[in-house]
């Protein structure tokens, strides 16, 4: 039996009810995947299961940042890797669960990321980029790193001060390091599980039906308390889609239903996205929902799967 399981897939697929489902037959524990669940006190807007919704089932990664840090992709996993080690090593099944394709692949590789120096090299790039434009910083990264610059772009200005802050800080660039960290063997072996539904209409009408049930459960208020907490409106948190747009109905610069049709739209772009990403990985076995399917008939798809993996 595989150790550790991976359920990917995009946004009100379903992945939080098979994890849960998943986890109580092969005596599992559930790592989340989200980088936004990872927030304390935003419940409502990230989909996050609830205490009732979890049936007891251990989970991991949730309320593990305050809404105004930044969290980064190798933070998560230096958090996420030994919990999963740990419950391997008590003989239980990890179930790493999400939709955050990057911190997943990252998890499951085991990368090892450049580092994030305090010297002020970024604050010094960010003042630049500021004053002489990103162009500037743009070609300044070509001369160094051109495979860098010809995949970014001008608006790409996080990527392009990291890619320069790294060069600058070991004398490599990001390019030669992501290279390096491609060719390591990966840390761990899941299997891995993607949802999709057959009609991708049946998914949109999920996404808006789930906008519906946060406004009916208190998205706004969570997010007036948010703000009465101190939390600032520019946060990586509260620019979530779920949260910004809302943001915008509070100052009274569209109505909140304006708002929650944003949501839906932005939410049904994130999911083509996701899945974008998902389809990239030649491990998937696809779970394909049928108009009307269970999670029940899902959780039948996947057992199936999981007995030919063991033979």
């Amino acid at each position: 039996m595989k150790k550790i399981i991976c359920i990917a897939g995009p946004t009100a697929s379903g992945k939080t009810a098979l994890s849960i489902a998943l986890a109580r037959e092969l005596d599992g524990e559930v790592v989340s995947c989200d980088s936004m669940q990872i927030y304390k006190y935003m419940d409502i807007g990230t989909a996050k299961p609830t205490v009732a919704e979890r049936q007891g089932i251990a989970h991991h990664m949730l309320d593990v940042a305050e809404p105004w840090e930044d969290f980064s992709v190798s933070r998560y996993c230096e958090m996420a890797t030994p919990i999963v080690e740990d419950i391997i090593s008590r003989g239980k099944t990890a179930i790493i669960a999400g939709g955050t394709g990057l911190y997943m692949d990252s998890l499951i590789k085991g990368n090892a990321f450049a580092p994030f120096p305090a010297t002020g090299v970024r604050e010094k790039l960010e003042a630049r980029a500021d004053a002489e434009g990103m162009e500037i910083l743009l070609t300044e990264l070509g001369a160094v790193d051109p495979d860098s610059a010809a995949r970014l772009h001008l608006a790409d200005r996080k990527r392009i001060i990291r890619a320069l802050e790294v060069y600058y800080e070991t004398g490599q660039t990001i390019t030669a390091h992501n290279l390096r960290t491609q060719a390591i063997p990966p840390r761990f072996t899941p299997l891995w599980f993607g949802l999709e539904d057959e009609d991708r209409a049946d998914l949109y009408k999920r996404i808006d039906e789930r906008v519906g049930i946060m406004l009916e459960q208190g998205l706004v208020e969570e997010i007036q308390s948010l703000l009465a907490r101190g939390i600032p409106a520019k946060s990586t948190a509260m620019q979530a889609i779920g949260y910004k747009e809302f943001l915008d109905a509070l100052e009274g610069k569209c109505t909140v239903e304006e708002a929650a049709d944003q949501v839906r739209a932005s939410s049904r772009k994130y999911a083509k996205r996701q899945l974008t990403w998902f389809r990239r990985n030649p491990n998937m076995h696809w779970l394909r929902r049928k108009p009307g399917v269970t999670t029940g008939e899902i959780l039948s798809q996947a057992r199936q799967i999981l007995e030919e993996s063991d033979n």
